[in-house]
């Protein structure tokens, strides 16, 4: 089943192309995206090489952009001058955001390396004066801390938190991202979010080639996918489905400081 989309002004604000899942076909699934209604997708790094691997999708692509960093599951063997690596590579055009980085509790991961290098990677974003991607995975308590400590320009991706959380986040001056699992039956709390945010600090994701949204889960996922979870949340809202890619997409352009 491929998604058939009408809708423009698609703009997937978290995606991970770099990943092998589209080893098989990645350009050409690229180079379908636009014609599928997506004007932006930004792709966020794991560590330095999918950060080259992605600015280099970039300058082929109009339409692609990079977060570069490194993922909390991604530090074993981190290289000791790799905050230096990061800043240089926001040098390029298209680098518009230090990330993904964050906290994930969920794996056994030496939580004091993770809290060190998310701190540093959230000064590293202020002094370069960019925006930053957070993961936050089982860990709301801490990655809330280090958001009130460094009152970051913070998009906390894949938002996982309850309407509390979230109000705490506008209230920090934190964008939030909503993705496939607010088409899951258990989406619960992604729901009651979705239907509170204020639209201003809203946008959508896909975290592909993960999370597809009903009715493709368990398949990969790419941009154009964004559209099933659209449409459930201007259902929510009450509004229409491209209004709010419209919205999403000014939104996406200002917190990453794309014209």
């Amino acid at each position: 089943m491929e998604l058939q989309s009408s809708f423009t002004n698609i703009f997937d604000s978290h995606a991970h192309y770099d990943d092998a899942w589209f080893d098989s076909d990645r350009e050409a699934v690229l180079a379908e995206l636009p014609g599928k209604g997506v004007c932006g997708v930004v792709n966020n790094a794991v560590d330095l090489d999918s950060a080259s691997r992605a600015l280099a999708f970039a300058e082929r692509y109009p339409y692609f952009y990079a977060a570069v960093g490194f993922h909390p599951e991604n530090l074993e063997n981190l290289p000791g001058d790799y905050l230096d690596r990061v800043a240089e590579l926001t040098k390029h055009p298209k680098a518009v955001a230090i990330g993904e980085t964050g906290l994930d509790y969920h794996w056994d991961i030496p939580r004091e390396l993770q809290k060190r290098v998310f701190e540093e990677q959230l000064q590293l974003s202020l002094d370069l004066k960019m925006p930053i991607v957070v993961h936050d995975r089982e860990a709301h308590g801490d990655v809330f801390e280090m958001l009130r400590k460094y009152k970051p320009r913070a998009l906390v991706h894949c938002f996982s938190g309850s309407v509390e959380l979230m109000r705490e986040a506008v209230r920090l001056g934190s964008f939030i991202s909503l993705g496939g699992v607010v088409t899951f039956k258990n989406a619960r709390h992604s729901l009651e979010v979705a239907a509170e945010i204020p639209l201003d600090r809203l946008l959508l994701e896909t975290d592909a080639p993960y999370m597809a949204p009903v009715p493709f889960r368990g398949k990969r996922c790419d941009s154009s996918m964004i559209v099933c979870a659209a449409e459930k949340i201007a259902a929510l809202r009450g509004i229409k489905t491209q209004e709010l890619l419209d919205i999403t997409c000014e939104n996406a352009k200002r917190f990453y400081n794309i014209s």
